[in-house]
């Protein structure tokens, strides 16, 4: 899979341009704030619709102007699609695949599948649910775009219900309302875990061959997924028992005015040598779980889509000791790579890659190869 080129207009600090890229290994060398990470942004929400960076729109495009544009061309070996966006302050944004809008997101399947690495990843481990959450929920989505559609209804069903909570209904009327949202929360939340649940156990796999080798055996890494409605084989039986669980909560959702039982209170427990990394791992472990998890993510993709996906590191060169530097770039030949980096010399690790070398400063490009 490849990007082969991109057009950006109003995007950021890029007013225009069209930019053709290496097959392989793509660097961006700048001081911060010249625009770099905009670049790796413009292809990341070519993926999926969303930026990484920000859930409004309206931020990406150029103060100065009320409309961008992202234009990319992306070949594979089975296919070749044109990915548009098009942003606008005013109006809702636009996506168009191959010059054909889409018209609900429920539709939105780009083939483009994308991994992005950056310090922001640490988060992984040392942050609460919610980032971990989101982690299984993107890279599934890349992998069955529909659960993304999935994940929005329940996301909407939940805010409803939690605004009833706290409303000041009697406790009976309360009950009878809740009625309806449960049994499609039931069934939307049921479909959400056994994706989470298939997607993981492939995942776990993956992991722990990737984290042996990144340790040279020293490590065995174990993730749990733990989540409050009990998987079940048959997906209707789950359905009953997740509608139950919720209708016997219902005075403690009423006291604290939040849904306690659901997807939205999963997590993923990381275990390094048996002992939590989270509490008990030093900061080079730390490290290594996330660049485990990540490396994890693109050979999972792999397996399933078929193609590695375009890699994006997001000034983690000098984030990694030279051993994880080196074991990542080993990684490259395989893959389209956008490496951004502050100093050239971050990258002499690939002198001997097939690579293009861009220079950005405020926003605009000068190639080296």
């Amino acid at each position: 899979m490849n990007v082969e080129n991109i057009r950006l207009i109003n995007f950021r600090n890029y007013h225009s341009i069209n930019v053709n890229f290496n097959q392989n290994i793509n660097i961006f060398i700048g001081k911060n704030a010249q625009g770099k990470t905009n670049l790796l942004e413009a292809i990341y929400m070519c993926s999926n619709g969303k930026s990484f960076r920000t859930n409004r729109d309206k931020e990406i495009i150029n103060f100065e102007k009320k409309v961008a544009y992202i234009g990319v061309n992306v070949k594979t070996d089975r296919f070749e699609k044109f990915i548009e966006l098009k942003l606008d302050k005013e109006n809702s944004k636009i996506i168009r695949i191959n010059k054909n809008t889409i018209e609900n997101y429920k539709e939105l399947e780009t083939g483009l599948s994308v991994v992005i690495f950056s310090p922001d990843d640490l988060k992984l481990v040392k942050e609460g649910p919610h980032e971990r959450r989101n982690f299984m929920d993107l890279s599934i989505s890349q992998i069955k775009p529909v659960y993304s559609y999935n994940i929005s209804r329940y996301n909407r069903l939940l805010y409803q219900r939690n605004k009833i909570l706290k409303s000041n209904k009697m406790k009976k009327e309360l009950y009878n309302l809740l009625e309806a949202f449960d049994l499609q929360i039931a069934k939307i939340g049921t479909s959400i875990i056994y994706e989470r649940n298939a997607y993981l156990n492939d995942f776990f796999y993956i992991c722990k061959n990737t984290h042996h080798n990144l340790t040279s055996y020293k490590e065995n890494m174990e993730l749990r997924y733990n989540t409050n409605v009990p998987i079940l084989d048959n997906k209707i039986e789950m359905e009953k028992v997740y509608f139950k669980l919720l209708k016997d909560n219902f005075n403690k959702d009423i006291e604290y005015g939040t849904t306690e039982i659901g997807p939205h209170r999963d997590d993923i427990f990381i275990f390094i040598n048996s002992r939590d990394v989270r509490i008990f791992g030093s900061q080079g472990q730390q490290r290594t779980a996330v660049l485990t998890l990540k490396l994890s993510e693109v050979e999972l993709i792999k397996k399933e889509n078929g193609n590695y996906p375009i890699v994006l590191l997001d000034d983690v060169f000098s984030e990694l000791d030279e051993e994880r530097r080196n074991y990542l770039t080993n990684s490259f030949a395989k893959m389209q790579t956008f490496i951004t980096v502050t100093d050239a010399v971050d990258i002499k690790s690939l002198d001997n890659f097939n690579k293009s070398i861009f220079y950005i400063e405020n926003g605009r490009l000068e190639i080296r190869s």
